[in-house]
């Protein structure tokens, strides 16, 4: 397969052959170069069993890395120029394309379950893109996305980083991430003008005896108000400072901490904590969007 990769020449002449301009809109750059193919698929660490599910495939040039390495290729395109197309560019009997948004797209659409994510993702919905499909795709056990070098230090972030935040949290309550490496701006078209991260992560247990959405409420909570204490920072959440103290103590962490300073185990063991007390669960309307939207 290695040598039906695309290069600049075959990605401009068959953009302009379907009348295909990148947008801004759909945070389209499409990768060109095969020597980044071939290394993405590489880190990717692919089993020839694996089932990969790439979003935004655009013109195909990862696709055709990816089809040479797997049992079978989902490509979900929301593009529906570029989905069509799509087959006539990979012509392997194991892809099957779905004109579909990537954050709107449920499980028992893939058959047979996705085991691995590998996909050059839009900047802009790269962060609830994964996390919309780590929900609903527990067959997946882990993956290699890039996104923008800015969204890939979030997403590896510990506590205690400058950039640890909300989509930090978030991952890690379904997969430990790692950075995998840096790709230059001039393997796409259009040139960005960032540079793009390689994330790759594995799948694991969430923190157990508490449930997602109640952890990812205090997590929200916790990071709308990111410079004050969480005593102060969780008193809309949990009715009042003086219960977000009660709670704190009950879960074994300072009120006088920041989230910015907590794993993913201490805000579920704040969860837990409110469920034992009778409250929590309550956010005050802040105006902020959740910070995985923004990034």
């Amino acid at each position: 397969m290695a040598d039906a990769l695309l290069g600049p020449a075959e990605i401009r002449d068959l953009a302009a052959r379907l009348g295909v301009a990148p947008t801004k809109k759909l945070g389209q750059n499409f990768l060109h170069d095969p020597n980044t193919i071939r290394r993405i698929v590489a880190a990717a660490a692919l089993r020839p069993d694996d089932v990969a599910l790439e979003v935004g495939p655009g013109l195909g040039s990862l696709t055709l890395g990816l089809v040479g390495a797997v049992r079978h290729v989902h490509a979900v395109e929301i593009d529906p120029t570029l989905a069509r197309a799509l087959p006539d560019t990979v012509t392997a009997s194991h892809l099957t394309v779905h004109p579909a948004d990537a954050l709107r797209v449920t499980g028992d659409r893939f058959d047979p379950p996705p085991t691995m994510l590998v996909a050059n993702l839009p900047y802009n919905v790269a962060v609830p893109v994964v996390l919309h499909l780590l929900a609903e795709l527990p067959a997946l056990r882990g993956g290699l996305v890039m996104v923008q070098k800015e969204v890939a230090d979030r997403l590896t972030a510990g506590p205690g980083s400058k950039v640890y935040g909300v989509p930090s949290v978030k991952l890690a309550w379904y997969a430990e991430a790692r950075p995998a490496g840096k790709v230059p701006p001039a393997v796409f078209w259009p040139v960005p003008n960032v540079d793009s991260g390689l994330v790759a992560f594995t799948r694991r247990e969430p923190p157990a005896g508490v449930e997602r959405a109640a952890v990812f409420a205090v997590v929200d909570a916790a990071f709308a108000q990111r410079r004050k204490t969480l005593r102060a920072a969780l008193a809309g959440w949990a009715g009042g400072p003086d219960r977000a103290e009660a709670v704190l103590r009950a879960a074994g962490v300072s009120p006088q901490a920041r989230g910015e300073s907590l794993t993913v185990g201490e805000f579920a063991a704040i969860a837990g904590a409110a469920r034992q007390q009778g409250y929590g669960g309550k956010l005050s309307p802040s105006g902020a969007e959740p910070e995985e939207m923004n990034s």
